[in-house]
């Protein structure tokens, strides 16, 4: 490979480079902060880093996650923009896409002017943000969405549970059908909200308040049945969606097959789902609770089946899903030891443990190869979500994002050692193999020996292009064909009815 005719700020030596599909025993040179050569004995650059017997992998996305946030029950998250950061720069990850969060009542130019000014000040490394939308009324739909939108704001999310949150069947399908015109990607949590307070509400009523009791009241049937609904309500309005935090393996399936019959759906999953069960809610006392999140945790089974499903691409993104929360009566248990699995908040931590997991218990345990990972963890997020090809590859000409990877270096988990403020991890005791020793910002060199080496609001905003989704084409003839199409797409805007 050629050298370009630039002096370099950084050059790694030696190291494994994971580069379009290929691995290569190369050199990687940075300059202003991009990466400016891949290929052997580069010149010397200011800084060098000798990276012998190292992985160098492009830096983590973390493309769903909550920092600095308040939930619909009015919790507010442990993490702010500067703590959420850090923890996730020291798991290898150097962009975030956290939520910007509109409740009842609230404008979404309020709310996106509440979190850039929260994260400007704070962050050490990229991010962007997700809308989560609570308040679909006229003026939001006809003015302000769209503004968000093509300000860089490129995705949404949508809740079919929580009653302060939820969006009803027909709002979804404005929702969808703005996405569609406008070129937004509709993250949903699917799980269906009446099932939900049915069983709760008898749960309760017998006396069932321990944590162990909120994996039964959300039934794995009450995500099965919404992803099927919001994969329908997504086919109606011909708008890719992406399901989030997937749990069962039932709904592995049903997603698989509606991808099979040419649904345009995503997915992604999470660590609670590959590295507990629902037996972690059913500890001691209250300790379960530490392991509350929506969708719980399933059985082996299902965790198989998530495996699976990262595996052969029907779940195409691994996020950490990180919702922080102390595990006090400023979080997880607000009637400290009266709080019953209704009133506990939801949501677990794992935004820096999120990589180190994968990379031990996925590489190098043989479950996948090195571009899984890399795709997994960083490629497929900067594709759909509209940050590639700057973000999520090693290229010349991407940002120098970049992850250093001690493949011997062996870990045992604490939540000491972790620069999260949850004050617990529900991976307590878990031995890892492999650890990202430095990690690397747009050229920056942001951890290496166990350090900090940036200032706080040093990370910038990421404003995303237009998501690059597969379209996938629905089989034409034959049971099950929409004979329809033209007046749904005249509908929502896409095509005149012919007169």
């Amino acid at each position: 490979m050629s050298t370009p005719d630039v002096s370099f700020d950084l050059v790694i030596r030696n190291g494994r480079v994971v580069s379009q599909g290929q691995i290569l025993e190369a050199d990687l040179g940075v300059h202003s902060g991009v990466i400016a050569a891949i290929g052997a004995n580069l010149p010397a650059g200011s800084r060098e880093i000798d990276a012998a017997g190292r992985w160098v992998l492009p830096g983590g996305i973390d493309s769903h996650c909550h920092v600095e946030q308040r939930s619909g029950m009015g919790m507010m998250c442990a993490d702010d923009f500067y703590s959420a950061t850090v923890s996730a720069a020291f798991g290898g990850t150097t962009t975030i896409l956290p939520f910007a969060a509109q409740h009842r009542g609230m404008s979404v130019p309020e709310v996106l002017e509440d979190y850039h000014s929260l994260a400007r000040d704070k962050a050490i490394i990229d991010y962007g943000f997700h809308l989560i939308l609570a308040n679909p009324d006229e003026k939001t739909l006809t003015d302000d969405l769209p503004a968000a939108i093509r300000s860089g704001i490129r995705s949404l999310k949508v809740y079919m549970t929580y009653d302060l949150m939820k969006l009803d069947d027909c709002q979804l399908l404005d929702v969808f059908a703005l996405a569609r015109e406008e070129g937004a990607l509709v993250m949903v949590h699917a799980e269906n909200n009446d099932v939900i307070k049915w069983l709760s509400r008898r749960l309760l009523e017998r006396g069932h308040k321990a944590p162990k009791f909120h994996g039964f009241a959300h039934d794995p049937l009450a995500e099965t049945e919404a992803a099927y609904r919001a994969i329908s309500l997504g086919r109606l309005v011909d708008v890719p969606i992406l399901l989030v935090h997937v749990a069962g393996g039932e709904t592995v399936e049903v997603i698989r097959q509606a991808q099979l019959l040419g649904a345009n759906v995503l997915a992604e999953s999470c660590p609670q789902y590959l590295f507990l069960t629902a037996a972690d809610l059913d500890r001691d006392g209250l300790e379960g609770a530490m392991f509350c999140c929506s969708p719980p945790p399933r059985d082996a089974q299902s965790q198989e089946a998530i495996w699976q499903g990262l595996l052969d691409g029907t779940l195409a993104t691994y996020s950490s899903d990180h919702a922080p929360y102390t595990f006090d009566t400023a979080g997880k248990l607000p009637k400290g030891d009266q709080t019953t699995f209704k009133e506990m908040a939801n949501g677990v931590p794992g935004i820096e443990l999120r990589l180190p997991l994968l990379f031990s218990e996925g590489f190098l345990k043989g479950r996948m190869d090195i571009h899984q990972f890399c795709d997994l963890s960083a490629g497929n997020h900067a594709r759909l979500y509209g940050l590639a090809p700057s973000k999520g590859a090693l290229i010349v000409g991407a940002d120098a994002d970049i992850a250093i990877w001690n493949p011997e270096r062996e870990v045992d988990v604490t939540a000491s050692m972790l620069h999260d403020r949850t004050g617990y991890t529900p991976y307590e005791g878990k031995r890892l193999k492999g650890w990202p020793e430095i990690v690397i910002s747009r050229g920056r060199v942001v951890i290496a020996d166990g350090s900090l080496h940036v200032e706080r609001g040093s990370g910038r905003f990421i404003a995303r292009g237009l998501p690059d989704v597969p379209r996938r084409e629905t089989p034409t003839a034959g049971p099950g064909s929409r004979p329809h199409g033209k007046v749904l797409k005249a509908l929502v805007g896409l095509e005149k009815v012919a007169q």
